[in-house]
Formats: C-alpha cells, structure tokens, sequence
C-alpha cells in the first residue's frame, strides 16, 4: 500500500481539499508555493498514462475542478500542472499556483507553512469548490 493509499484510507492525515467516488486531492506537505496540490486516482497505478482511458479522463475532469477553485483560493496568475510520477509509486498530478515559470521549478526551496497555516488555505479552497 502506497503512503498515498494509506492517505486516502485515513490512515495518515493530510489537509484535504476534495475527493469524489474516483479521486483524492490534498496539498502538499512541501509545498512549492502556497496552496500547492496533489490530485491522485483512488487506485494504485505506479504510472499516470498506464491509467486506463475512463479513469485518466476522470482525473483530468477532477483536476480541472480544483484548479479553478485554487485560481479563486490563492493569488496567482494561473495554476501549473505537473506530472513526474517518480517520488511515490502512485499516480499523482502536481497543481501549483504560479505567477512566473520558475514557481514550478521542483529544485526550488520548499515552503514551511505551520498547520494552521494550511488548515486556512485548504478550507479556502474547499470553500470555492463548485
């Protein structure tokens, strides 16, 4: 079972911001700009395009709906998308907030937010869900 499983079950918390029958989305825990996010299909794939066509699809449709409600939560200029798949063997896709291309840059410090911190962020995105 993968950490990100383990997240889904409950067995580790995480600050969630929305999850459906198919798809879990909660921030990142090192997060490279605030209210940045990872989206992951409910079944353990290792590999996001060995997802077959119905649940790739669904994710994207998930992904898109979190994406506008992180545009409404945090200051940005838009939400980027990334997909790297190598630091946990569970399908996942990065939404990070940015307001220039080097906010996606992965070698970048990443932030430090107490869990206050994002408790706040993630109740504001949860609350500009559609």
């Amino acid at each position: 079972m993968t950490i990100f499983s383990r997240i889904i079950a409950g067995e580790i918390p995480c600050y969630k911001i929305a999850e459906d029958e198919n798809y879990f989305a909660f921030l990142d825990i090192h997060p490279l700009t605030k209210g940045h996010t990872l989206v992951i299909p409910k079944i353990e794939e290792d590999y996001i395009f060995n997802l077959d066509d119905e649940t790739l699809s669904g994710i994207t449709l998930f992904v898109r709906k979190v994406a506008k409600a992180l545009e409404k939560s945090v200051s940005c200029v838009r939400v980027g998308v990334a997909v790297i798949g190598l630091e946990v063997p569970h399908a996942h896709i990065h939404l990070i907030p940015i307001n220039q291309e080097a906010d996606m840059n992965f070698k970048n410090p990443k932030l430090k937010l107490s869990a206050d911190e994002m408790n706040k962020i993630a109740a504001t995105i949860r609350a500009n869900l559609q």
